[in-house]
């Protein structure tokens, strides 16, 4: 039975869709099975992994809105064990559209719970907001990721995410955990960088995952090549990173 992951902050540019991908792709070449779910109306994750979202007929807006099947809307990638739930800008309008539904924060558990069957790992890419499309992938997810860059203001907002993970365990998903803080965009050249990354270990401990994702500028540069790191540089700090990430976190549920 697969685990469903989300990778959520509500704070943009901390490296939630980089995690995704590269994550999903470390995972699949340790021969595990992953699907990425693109949950953000910018389809970053779609199209960093090669996808024209333009030309797409099925996305995770038909599964959440016409109870499309999902098996319809996923892709394969480059990778063998990597598949993927595209997303669409017309997810935009898909909270508006939801509101009115019955049991509308559980409706992507009911597309995503049916296909833990078929993975080892569902990372669900969330946008950058505490909108109803992320309560409702907190609401599917068995835990969460929360990317924390190493930067001035790192922390800030985060108390937030915590108690909406907090309310949503309590009303809506109590098997919900926290699956670490990872740390992004680290440059022990820099002190400050090395003091935000001492605050979160001294304020979340344990929850902290060992692996640090260092900045690197191959990690920026191979989603405009529509592929993940480990395929543009396998050799590169951001690709040894997040297979590092992924034997972290392999180790953890012992799968």
């Amino acid at each position: 039975m697969g685990k469903i992951i989300a990778i959520a902050n509500q704070k943009g540019g901390v490296g939630k869709t980089t995690t995704s991908i590269n994550l999903a792709a470390s995972l699949a070449v340790q021969e595990k099975k992953v699907l990425i779910v693109d949950a953000d109306p910018q389809a970053n994750s779609s199209s960093g992994l090669g996808i024209d979202v333009k030309t797409l007929e099925s996305t995770i807006y038909e599964c959440l809105i016409n109870q499309e099947s999902p098996e319809k809307a996923i892709l394969n990638t480059e990778l063998e064990n990597l598949k993927i739930l595209p997303s669409h800008i017309d997810l935009v309008g898909a909270e508006l559209e939801m509101i009115n539904m019955d049991d509308r924060e559980k409706i992507m558990a009911k597309v995503l719970t049916p296909l833990k069957a078929a993975y080892d790992f569902i990372l669900i890419d969330c946008s950058p907001s505490l909108g109803l499309i992320t309560v409702n992938a907190l609401t599917a997810a068995d835990s969460v990721i929360i990317p924390v860059q190493c930067e001035y203001f790192a922390l800030e907002g985060i108390s937030k995410l915590l108690n909406t993970i907090k309310i949503i365990k309590t009303k809506l998903n109590q098997g919900l955990e926290i699956e670490g803080f990872l740390l992004t965009m680290y440059d022990s050249r820099l002190r400050h960088a090395r003091q935000v990354a001492d605050e979160v270990r001294r304020h979340f401990q344990d929850l902290v995952f060992k692996t640090c994702i260092q900045r690197n500028v191959k990690l920026s540069e191979a989603p405009s090549f529509g592929t993940p790191v480990l395929l543009f540089d396998a050799d590169s700090k951001g690709s040894i990173d997040y297979m590092q990430l992924a034997l972290e976190i392999i180790q953890k549920n012992k799968q």
